[in-house]
């Protein structure tokens, strides 16, 4: 693996940051999202960056409750929700301007659950619904043709993801909007993802690099059958799939330490 890309984040770990997406990055795409799990290797992976560089993070459509119980890494910054949740202290907290949303966030999932047949509807807390379609292709445009009508009903915003589409408060926060809280103060920072979430999180490096408040920014993109071509088009490294990802971080881990 050519780690000359990452050359400054092995000459000053202190200050460098490694940021991360979950599902398609360090998880592979599963039918069920439920069934998602990290790479045998991962969580190990995890402790060994927390233990070496600056900030070590998640930044996940999932809720924090999923995240926490997957990726148990004392050190590891989580942030649920595509920013909406964030843990404080040992508390989840969500964004107050989420909070009135939540009985439209309800009322839509009920009326999925009894009007969509084999739609899979996620119930994302208070926060936020999804409907996946990966088992039942042919769903599709039916789901996106209901969200788009329930969310201009109850007021809420439309998130295409990989076969599927979430409906959420309309709150201006994104993984980009998270990225720049958790790469201040660093000098070095990359965020690793393989979806259309994940080009907020690039372009977000690129405004600190471009201000002047990062050094050096790496976006690495997460190759699958289904990885967006813009996606790929903006990353500075490309590996592949989940298990170049995990091959990637954990030789940069031992470069650290072999580094001394």
């Amino acid at each position: 693996m050519d780690l000359e890309p990452f050359r400054s984040f092995v000459a000053d770990p202190a200050h460098a940051a490694i940021v991360m997406d979950f599902d398609g990055s360090l998880a592979e795409i599963v039918d069920h999202p439920d069934d998602a799990q990290p790479l045998d290797g991962v969580v190990g992976m995890l402790h060994a960056l927390v233990a070496r560089f600056g900030r070590c993070a998640i930044v996940s459509g999932r809720p924090l409750a999923f995240l926490r119980a997957a990726l148990p890494v004392d050190g590891l910054g989580l942030v649920g929700q595509y920013g909406l949740e964030h843990v404080v202290g040992d508390e989840i907290v969500v964004d107050e301007r989420a909070r009135p949303y939540a009985d439209a966030i309800s009322a839509v999932a009920d009326a999925a659950e009894a009007e969509l047949g084999d739609v899979f509807v996620e119930r994302k807390g208070s926060v936020a619904v999804t409907l996946h379609w990966r088992t039942c292709a042919e769903l599709g445009p039916t789901a996106e043709r209901w969200a788009h009508e329930a969310a201009l009903t109850h007021g809420l915003t439309e998130y295409p993801t990989k076969m599927a589409v979430e409906l959420r408060p309309p709150v201006t926060v994104d993984k980009g909007s998270a990225v720049e809280q958790l790469c201040g103060g660093m000098n070095a920072a990359l965020f690793a993802g393989d979806d259309h979430g994940d080009l907020s999180a690039f372009a977000a490096l690129a405004r600190l690099q471009s201000a002047g408040a990062l050094r050096h920014a790496v976006r690495v993109g997460v190759t699958s059958a289904e990885a967006p071509a813009e996606l790929l088009a903006a990353a500075d490294v490309v590996v592949d799939g989940p298990a170049g990802l995990l091959e990637l971080l954990t030789g940069l881990a031992h470069a650290v330490s072999a580094r001394g």
